[in-house]
């Protein structure tokens, strides 16, 4: 199997001095600095902020600037940064001016610095992979000018050429794209694209063309995964949840769910009713598809009744997910508005439930039924809602162990006691690592090979479970949000995780559980915002842990009073940017962005190299693979090709 295996490796590498010749590239490449790594979570569908912060990688990129045009205005250097960020508004106000084309070569010599310095790290076949394809040739040449003045008459030339035949705006644009493809070398989304804000789809289209970037679900995540899959309750969850944030431009528009059988539906159901406590919370305006607010709180407050429902049916079939507390709306009394929850009775503050039938309650209704079938056949045939779904499975996992730490988006489920909870679905009983690795098997097969619907239904108690992972809560109270006014039956109650993890010797017996090193190892997630305003930090059990939920949906800062948070991994040190909540004006989409507060966490001992990280074992294994096959070569085991 070896013999056969260096074979196949022959093709590729045909005599010794092609081998050898590679063992040099690589073991030079095992002594450079490992890359940067940049860690998100909860970006929530928060298109602007997020993809800003990516452009912008984190402020980092406006520290190179100031570091190397220090003695440029400050207003200049503002242009700068907003223009890497935003070359297409930029140029558009540009253009118009009578010293343009001077602007465009005093600017492309700029932003050449800039890009040298986000890829000095990089090899320069590795540099040249990332250069847009059609100006790769020239912006190679200019990124690898050397000072020789033999050379100057050559780069200038260049540069004129480009704004003769009126390239440069599009030059311009490559290069601002490239810049920050540069600073960023591996993107970690730590949970939860969805749901909220306005445009995961934009996000999701946005990441399919990004390198290096990987998911570990979340919550939000694995319920759009299940309504892509067509699993009703999955589907009537995510319409809830999206139309009551007003979304209506990224359900119609964006992945093409065609909500008019809903909207008849609710028009017609409940007409004279005015649905007073299901009006979506109004965080952005939908710019294609406006929908009347009446109408929207009808559509709100119909597909929430039916959620309650489908939930229910799925309980009362899985006794084992022990959730039959949350069956609520068999307790309802028509008479007199109540219902019961956890042995209290308590009055709805909308008692209008016609299609809530005594001793039937928890059953659709024959056109519920029907809506539900159009609804999940959107949801299927969704070109776009499947290419992303299937991006986050193959660029996703419940959970990740990357260059010695540790990613998820929830936590591990654990007692008072700090001991792993188990789950047993029939399958055996499962915790800790075990659980995560048995749900992710489960999502897989759910999407891609559903013989049963059960694989989904676990799909939705991953969504909402009090033992998920992902959910991290003892319940989810969307019921009493919706329908009760106390708002003590709001609560939910987070996992003893979220207590414990302040204790080092709880961290290291996680990281221990998936295999790490928990002398040097940390632990990332997010899920639970962190409210910096009342003193919380995002760092736990003295630099172990790091929850970084930082706010970046515009719900959630009032909670945290910032705008999010970026954990930064590179050679160095690891820092956390703590960002401002940033504002989007469609009149000035150009405006310059507040500067994140840019905190180290820790140094390290000594300057991380591709040799420490995982890549750096895989092309160790590869020398390894190579010295085998010269060795192969030289005693004529295999013939070197001609």
């Amino acid at each position: 199997m070896r013999e056969r295996y260096l074979e196949l490796l022959s093709k590729e590498y045909p005599d010794i001095k092609s081998a050898a010749v590679e063992i040099i590239n690589l073991k030079a490449i095992l002594s450079l600095p490992k890359g940067t790594e940049y860690f998100f979570s909860d970006l929530h569908g928060e298109h602007q902020a997020f993809i800003y912060m990516l452009k912008s990688a984190s402020g980092v990129i406006r520290e190179k600037i100031d570091w190397l045009f220090g003695k440029s205005t400050l207003k200049e250097r503002d242009e700068l940064a907003t223009l890497i960020c935003n070359p297409e508004v930029i140029l558009g106000r540009k253009k118009y001016e009578s010293d343009f084309n001077e602007w465009c070569r005093v600017t492309i010599y700029k932003l050449i610095e800039v890009c040298r310095s986000t890829s000095s790290k990089y090899t320069r076949s590795k540099v040249r992979k990332r250069l847009p394809k059609g100006f790769d040739y020239i912006m190679d040449e200019l990124l690898h000018a050397e000072d020789d003045e033999n050379k100057a008459y050559y780069y200038s030339e260049i540069i004129n050429s480009l704004i003769d035949t009126s390239m440069a705006e599009d030059f311009i644009c490559e290069l601002c794209f490239t810049i920050s493809r540069m600073a960023v070398d591996r993107l970690h989304i730590v949970g939860d694209l969805f749901d909220r804000g306005p445009h995961p789809d934009l996000i999701a289209e946005y990441l399919v063309h990004y390198d290096n970037v990987d998911f570990q679900w979340g919550n939000h995540d694995v319920v759009w995964m299940g309504a892509a899959a067509g699993h009703w309750s999955c589907i009537a969850n995510v319409l809830r949840m999206n139309v009551s944030y007003n979304n209506f431009d990224m359900l119609e528009i964006g992945y093409g769910i065609n909500l008019r059988p809903l909207s008849a539906f609710a028009s017609e159901v409940y007409a004279d009713d005015d649905c007073e406590f299901f009006r979506p919370k109004q965080f952005e305006q939908n710019k294609y598809d406006p929908v009347d607010m009446q109408l929207a709180a009808k559509m709100h407050k119909a597909i929430a009744v039916i959620q309650f429902k489908l939930d229910e049916q799925l309980i009362m079939r899985h006794p084992e997910f022990g959730m039959k507390n949350r069956l609520i709306l068999h307790t309802f009394d028509q008479k007199t508005g109540t219902v019961e929850i956890e042995g209290k009775r308590y009055e709805l503050r909308d008692k209008n439930l016609p299609t809530v039938k005594k001793g039937h309650e928890n059953e659709l209704t024959p056109e519920e039924y029907e809506l539900m079938k159009r609804l999940s056949a959107a949801f299927v045939s969704s070109e776009k809602l499947q290419r992303h779904i299937k991006f986050l499975f193959s660029h996703g996992s419940m959970y990740s162990c990357f260059n010695g730490n540790l990613l998820y988006h929830g936590c591990v489920p654990m007692d008072e006691d700090g001991n792993f909870l188990s789950l047993d679905f029939g399958e055996g009983a499962f915790c800790g690592k075990r659980l995560y690795d048995y749900l992710e098997s489960r999502v897989r097969r759910a999407y891609f090979m559903p013989s049963s619907y059960y694989d989904a239904d676990i799909m939705w108690y991953m969504w909402c479970g009090s033992v998920s992972p992902l959910f991290a809560k003892n319940k989810m109270t969307t019921f009493e949000r919706c329908f009760i006014a106390d708002k003590a039956t709001h609560k939910e109650t987070a996992n003893q995780y979220y207590k414990k993890i302040g204790d080092p010797e709880i961290c290291n017996r996680i990281i221990t559980e998936f295999g790490l090193d928990p002398e040097t190892a940390h632990i990332i997630n997010g899920h639970i915002p962190v409210k910096s305003k009342e003193g919380e930090s995002p760092v736990r059990a003295g630099g172990k842990l790091f929850v970084i939920d930082g706010g970046m949906a515009k719900s959630y800062q009032g909670t945290t009073g910032i705008g999010g948070y970026t954990l930064i991994y590179n050679s160095r040190y690891i820092a956390i940017a703590e960002h401002k909540p940033y504002v989007f004006d469609s009149d000035d989409e150009a405006a310059v962005q507040p500067l994140p507060k840019i905190q180290k966490i820790e140094n390290m001992k000594e300057r991380v190299l591709v040799r420490d990280t995982d890549d750096g074992a895989l092309l160790k294994n590869r020398i390894d693979e190579l010295n085998q096959l010269i060795e192969a070569y030289k005693m004529g085991i295999i013939k070197e090709r001609q």
